[in-house]
């Protein structure tokens, strides 16, 4: 049997990893680079980030049924073509700003005076800027997932693709990882704008592989017939439930499809709705860690992105979130294989596992300050950071339990937009809040903390207590396999 579709996860794996290299180098410059230069505050840096969050929600909502209507190769090219063109037109930002606000150059712009009328001028002249640069690259990103689950679903029998989503969703984490290793010295030598042109090419040439890679796996030169019949072996186990005969495997031409769900059909479905819970009250926290743990290093502890501590920081947080979170898709292989359960009771008990891990970001702020060691947050946000990737791949892989391929990518839009939702929340909440606490100081409090530190711990505990409630509801919604018939 041939493993070609391994090789198509690998260039997933890449794809998700440019994805969350290109959507992290704004939150690795912002603190040394992009602050200072545009005299923004955390509530301008929090609009920003939640703009992004809410575009990609409502882009989301259109690019799985825009990946079904185009097909998986053209839908993926398209995507990752304008999210690579959006991260690198944020190196004009600069440029821009100075000239719109009236500046010979971006020096003079440098030079204002902090607090001043020209100074707001900059200020809010680069965030309408940056807004649509972010706008841009949301709408390209928005087509990854839908597209790498439906090539999931397209090249992997179901008990294989949480695994499968489990290697490729590594690719956040990987992204995450390199980030800290790769942005700040790139910055600091060449300029931020560099940073921002640099890992922004690298998906044009993801590009030239997956023209030439990607086909349907019953077009594809490079799958064989056995491998063709493991792909389809759930095919061949309905159509032996059916009374045809299972052991010759019933496999699809390239021609055909299961009917599509009309896309306002698809909120009538249970179905539909616990993949967005589970998305809405999770994503934002995974976005909150990525977007402000820079920022949390250099405030809380001294340790600015650019500095070799701030660098092992943020390194070793997503090194646990990517050794940990490839076990999240192996775990439900193995309720399954050894245990006998269906794929869909196997990932609902995998992510009730994966649910108490974020629970450890309680603990990142006291034992943080308790000891005044910036490790100990590093390892607990991890910890929390892995459960929330091992869930993730398990979420994403119940869509094809219970959804016909043709639709896998609509779904999978649907949830992607319930959770730029609730990011879009959990940004604008915690870039508001952390204005707002550092400007009270001693006057605000929780829970023994004041000022900016409080209002940290707040959003520890939201991200921490999010995914109990999420599969609380989940289960609720859908308590056992139950696919969707048309």
């Amino acid at each position: 049997m041939t493993n070609w579709r391994w090789w198509l996860c690998s260039l997933l794996f890449v794809a998700t990893t440019v994805n969350y290299l290109d959507r992290q180098v704004l939150s690795l410059t912002y603190e040394e680079f992009i602050k200072p230069e545009f005299h923004w505050t955390d509530a301008n840096y929090g609009t920003i980030t939640s703009f992004f969050s809410i575009f990609y929600a409502i882009c989301c909502l259109f690019a799985g049924k825009f990946v079904d209507w185009m097909g998986t190769k053209k839908g993926y090219l398209i995507a990752i073509g304008v999210w690579s063109a959006g991260a690198c037109l944020h190196a004009a930002c600069g440029w821009a700003t100075a000239h719109i606000a009236g500046f010979g150059s971006v020096a003079a712009m440098r030079a204002v005076e902090i607090g001043s009328n020209a100074a707001l001028a900059v200020s809010t002249t680069s965030v309408y800027l940056f807004l649509l640069c972010r706008g841009i690259l949301a709408l390209g990103e928005a087509g990854n997932f839908p597209a790498a689950i439906k090539v999931t679903a397209e090249y992997f029998p179901k008990k294989d693709r949480a695994f499968a989503t489990s290697i490729f969703n590594a690719g956040a984490s990987v992204g995450a990882l390199a980030a800290p290793l790769l942005i700040p010295p790139l910055a600091l030598k060449f300029g931020w704008e560099w940073a921002f042109i640099i890992i922004g090419g690298l998906g044009f040439i993801w590009m030239f592989f997956w023209a030439f890679m990607y086909d349907k796996p019953e077009k594809s030169k490079r799958v064989n017939e056995a491998e063709l019949a493991y792909i389809h072996q759930d095919d061949a186990e309905m159509a032996g439930q059916a009374g045809h005969d299972a052991s010759s495997p019933v496999i699809p031409s390239a021609s055909e499809e299961s009917p599509s769900i009309p896309f306002i059909k698809c909120f009538k479905y249970r179905q539909t709705w616990s993949f967005i819970v589970g998305k809405f009250f999770t994503d934002g926290v995974w976005w909150f860690f990525l977007f402000w743990a820079p920022s949390y290093f250099s405030n809380q502890f001294h340790a600015p992105a650019t500095s070799p501590l701030g660098q092992w920081l943020i390194f070793t947080l997503y090194l646990i979130v990517t050794v940990i979170s490839i076990g999240g898709g192996y775990l439900p292989k193995v309720f399954v294989d050894k245990k006998g359960m269906n794929p869909y009771a196997g990932r609902m008990l995998a992510m009730l596992i994966f649910a108490f891990f974020p629970l450890a970001a309680l603990f990142a702020q006291p034992l943080g300050i308790r000891f005044d060691s910036p490790w100990w947050p590093a390892i607990l946000i991890g910890l929390a950071g892995a459960g929330h990737q091992a869930w993730s791949a398990n979420l994403f892989s119940t869509i094809g339990d219970m959804f016909p391929k043709s639709t896998i990518a609509s779904i999978t839009g649907i949830g992607a937009m319930a959770g730029g939702l609730g990011s879009m929340i959990i940004q604008k909440v915690a870039g508001n809040l952390f204005t707002y606490a550092e400007s009270q100081g001693a006057a605000f409090t929780f829970l023994g903390f004041e000022g900016k530190p409080a209002g940290y711990f707040i959003m520890f505990c939201f991200c921490g207590l999010a995914y109990i409630i999420a599969w609380s509801i989940m289960k609720s919604l859908v308590p056992k396999y139950k696919p969707v018939e048309i």
